[in-house]
């Protein structure tokens, strides 16, 4: 039976007033949505801030991507902020653990995100105490960086390792490429600038979920 891979949508942005009207905008064409966190310091460029978050309509469903040092400083903001899910980077902190740790106490869902440069022997003791792996496959902190194609070789390593973890593929997706992504026994797609910065974005998703399902179809003829 074929594994239901989803499409979310990624708003990146440092403006309050685009981080709502974005959010607008998603709510027309998907029920979910993931919000990058930057700091400035982990990654070169900064973005909104929890305080930015706190305000958002009742209903709206989202996970935040924390690209941050130390976040287990910014744990309990997002929670109060009403956050589903935090995804923090296992580089980001010398304890992985305890921001695990941290946030199951604060009734959050976890994941891992992962550098393009980092093995999955480096974080695989870590598989069974969360939620999800992310698999950075561009260099993080920008709309539109460049796509690391040897990074899918790490999803199909974990994927043959962990079959029930979910993984999810950020950076750089686009028609050309997320066919063959996702054959790579993903479960979501993160994608950004190739949905918001587009014309018509609501379209530009549902093209997407298209090959998406196209692309599981392939990978399972006989269903």
């Amino acid at each position: 039976m074929a594994r239901p891979i989803k499409v979310v949508p990624a708003i990146l942005t440092e403006d309050p007033k685009s981080l709502k009207e974005m959010i607008h905008l998603a709510d027309s064409f998907t029920d979910y949505i993931q919000i990058d966190i930057m700091d400035g310091r982990f990654v070169p460029s900064q973005s909104i801030t929890y305080k930015d978050l706190i305000a958002l309509p009742p209903g709206i469903i989202w996970e935040a991507h924390l690209m941050v040092e130390r976040p287990e400083n910014h744990l309990e903001d997002f929670a109060k902020a009403g956050a589903q899910k935090v995804i923090f980077h296992y580089e980001a902190t010398s304890s992985p653990q305890n921001v695990i740790s941290q946030a199951r106490e604060l009734g959050l869902k976890i994941g891992l995100a992962i550098n393009p440069e980092t093995d999955v022997t480096a974080f695989r003791p870590l598989v069974n105490k969360i939620d999800s792996i992310l698999f950075l496959t561009v260099h993080p902190g920008f709309y539109g960086s460049r796509f690391i194609p040897e990074v899918l070789d790490n999803v199909k390593v974990l994927r043959q390792n962990e079959p029930d973890i979910e993984i999810g593929v950020d950076g750089g997706i686009k028609e050309s490429n997320i066919v063959q992504i996702a054959l790579t026994g993903v479960d979501v797609l993160y994608i950004g600038s190739a949905i918001f910065l587009q014309s018509h974005p609501a379209e530009k998703y549902r093209e997407f979920m298209a090959l998406v399902q196209t692309a599981t179809r392939v990978d399972n003829p006989g269903t």
